[in-house]
């Protein structure tokens, strides 16, 4: 069995470590070095690939849910889906969700992955009431905020180099419908998109799809949509039912011209303005889980994530300057995720600051790795940052300089032997 991230790059030879109760998870965890949990597959890159691969699909109990308090135990494997169809005809939802639900709650504690209310309710590790962890000799401890800060600080955000989380118990959202009231809004360039984003920012979710491959005064223009929960009492929630991609995708859909076309076609269904819609959980949160195999579109040879954030007072120079770039080479990306985000935590490797984000998706073809070296210059000049879920080849120069407490996790690690059993592909690229 070969393990292979939603980027499908890069392809590396690994070997699977299966287990089916914690004690033969404890002699794997003695015995092996330079090993690396693996959820579901949904990080893009090589932050879950390694020489030994940890799978953690097995651990996929609800352990018991309190639908008074809304507290939920759900062991480290199981998806972000499971909770979903469980919680939603109860009135609960997630705190704090990416724009996919399929992936494990082990893996977005890692990632500490934060989602379109960042500016409101903070990342992942904000709903957590605690987790235990399996450490680098077999050892099991319950890690809480409070009680074990250290380890708390480097686990949420530290992308499964701490150890192995095992389960976790998390609160959930009150809400009193599947439906949400989304207000979108067509801006024509990127000063009335960041308008718009302060004009909306008390609702608590936001994101906008932004046109990369805009030109001149048009530069910046997005579909911003904006919304919160209605209050109809409807909670008669079922997923979506998926559409199967095929493994063979015709090369000509990558084409500049057919990514404007694309653009173009995506900017316009929005009408002009302000407009009023209800879209159920699915449609706003989780639009591409629709799509099953939807990573096949760019081909064999994969694609790269690239997002970044920039402080909130250089976000507008910066991705102004990244977006003239990127209208220049031509090399556009069907998917523009631009967000708003609030204060930074207290987390050595959590991702978000104050500021504005915006994620990529690049076929891999000749030249788009020299392209994002170019625009790994324009963040670190914008005091920025890369999100390591989303990295494929970051170098360790670059990416160190956006994280002030970086040395941090480096000596955490190395106190407690971490370093010498956790490894990924991605932490020794850039030395962590």
């Amino acid at each position: 069995m070969k393990f292979m991230s939603w980027g499908m790059y890069p392809k590396v030879d690994n070997i699977p470590l299966i287990f089916k109760n914690e004690q033969r998870l404890k002699e794997l965890v003695r015995n092996y070095r330079n090993i690396i949990p693996f959820g579901n597959g949904r990080s893009y890159g090589d932050s879950a690939l390694g020489e030994n691969i940890v799978d953690t699909k097995s651990m996929n109990q609800i352990l018991d849910f309190n639908e008074e308090l809304g507290l939920i135990h759900i062991e480290a494997g199981v998806l972000l889906s499971d909770i979903l169809e469980k919680c939603v005809p109860s009135g609960w939802f997630l705190k704090i969700t990416p724009g996919t639900k399929l992936i494990t709650i082990g893996g977005a504690i890692a990632s500490d992955v934060h989602g379109k209310n960042h500016h409101i309710e903070g990342s992942f590790s904000e709903s957590i009431e605690e987790f235990r962890i399996m450490l680098p000799k077999g050892e099991i401890v319950t890690c809480t905020k409070k009680e074990t800060p250290d380890l708390w600080k480097a686990t949420c955000g530290g992308m499964g180099l701490t150890g192995i989380i095992l389960d976790a118990k998390i609160y959930l959202k009150k809400i009193n419908s599947k439906f949400i009231d989304q207000t979108t809004i067509r801006t024509n360039n990127l000063k009335e998109t960041f308008e718009a984003f302060e004009v909306y920012k008390d609702l608590p979710y936001s994101v906008a799809w932004i046109d990369c491959l805009a030109k001149d005064e048009k530069i910046g223009r997005c579909v911003l949509m904006a919304g919160e929960f209605k209050n109809d009492e409807n909670l008669k929630y079922k997923p979506k039912k998926q559409i199967y991609i095929p493994l063979l995708y015709p090369e000509i859909m990558m084409k500049h011209w057919v990514m404007r076309l694309f653009n173009n076609m995506y900017y316009n269904a929005a009408k002009k303005g302000v407009s009023k819609q209800t879209v159920d959980i699915d449609t706003f949160f989780y639009p591409l889980d629709v799509a099953k195999e939807w990573n096949r579109i760019y081909g064999k040879a994969g694609f790269v994530q690239y997002q970044f954030i920039f402080p909130k007072n250089t976000s507008y120079q910066g991705l102004e300057k990244i977006l003239k770039i990127l209208s220049e080479s031509g090399k556009g990306s069907f998917l523009a995720v631009l967000k708003l985000y609030g204060a930074a935590n207290d987390n050595y490797l959590s991702f978000p600051m104050e500021g504005y984000s915006l994620a990529l998706d690049f076929k891999i073809d000749d030249g788009i790795f020299d392209l994002l070296d170019e625009l790994d210059k324009v963040v670190l000049e914008f005091k920025g940052r890369i999100y390591l879920t989303k990295d494929a080849r970051v170098s360790k120069e670059v990416f160190e300089k956006g994280y002030p407490m970086i040395e941090k996790f480096r000596k955490f690690r190395e106190d407690n032997q971490m370093n010498t059993v956790f490894q990924s592909l991605q932490s020794k690229r850039v030395g962590i």
